[in-house]
């Protein structure tokens, strides 16, 4: 067994591995420890969720957005976008007709639109939960206060996406504007955990001036998350 394949069997026996364990993984290029890696992938996918496939209905409710984030094409600099916002009514018939066809889980997504305030957000949740008790609603809408995370869950939202993107602050610094921090984002995160929500985060692989140590402290971040 090479020195790589222990670290995958460790990390499929503990799910948990250091810095220099995960840079063995990241930079591993055996056809052979690959094939190991992806077996034991899909070994552990399917004994948590089997064979079923899970489909979710996503709703872009609006492409406008406060933020001038470097990577992104809603970023509020973006002056050659087409800009949208979904109403009420049309969200709510977007709801209809995917639960028509299946789906039992609706996500709202956009940027930070300050049309969208958590009072219009929260008869949004509100009307989705009194229409389809059976179904989870996701959010993802960026950052907002501990008190606004706290609004929409009492109002029946279950899930929240909040990617943190990068965990090293001066690589976020680079992709942000100058309002907008690491910490912040990490404490945003940490709320929605402590109201109780179904957590997601995650990263962008290949964003600007990324590094492979980037990449090891965003591992570390989620293994801890």
């Amino acid at each position: 067994m090479t020195e790589v394949q222990k670290v995958i069997t460790r990390l499929k026996d503990t799910r948990r591995l250091d810095a220099r364990q995960y840079r063995q993984l990241l930079v591993a290029d055996s056809p052979a420890d690959s094939r190991l890696l992806q077996s034991q992938a899909r070994s552990a996918s399917l004994s948590r969720f089997g064979n079923r496939i899970f489909i979710r209905g996503l709703i872009e409710i609006s492409n406008h957005c406060r933020n001038n984030c470097l990577y992104c094409g809603i970023r509020a600099g973006n002056t050659a976008l087409r800009r949208y916002r979904l109403s009420k009514e049309e969200i709510m018939e977007c709801c209809a007709r995917g639960y028509a066809l299946g789906f039992r889980t609706f996500v709202l997504q956009g940027g930070e639109d300050a049309a969208f305030s958590v009072g219009v957000l929260e008869s949004l949740v509100r009307g989705i939960k009194a229409f389809w008790p059976d179904c989870a609603v996701t959010l993802s809408l960026g950052e907002m206060s501990e008190d606004s995370y706290r609004t929409l869950r009492a109002a029946g939202a279950d899930r929240y996406l909040l990617r943190h993107e990068t965990f090293n602050p001066e690589h976020y610094a680079s992709l942000h504007p100058a309002d907008m921090s690491r910490d912040g984002r990490l404490e945003c995160i940490a709320a929605l955990q402590r109201l109780g929500y179904q957590t997601g985060t995650g990263i962008m692989v290949g964003s600007p001036r990324q590094t492979l140590d980037n990449i090891v402290e965003d591992l570390l971040y989620i293994q801890e998350l």
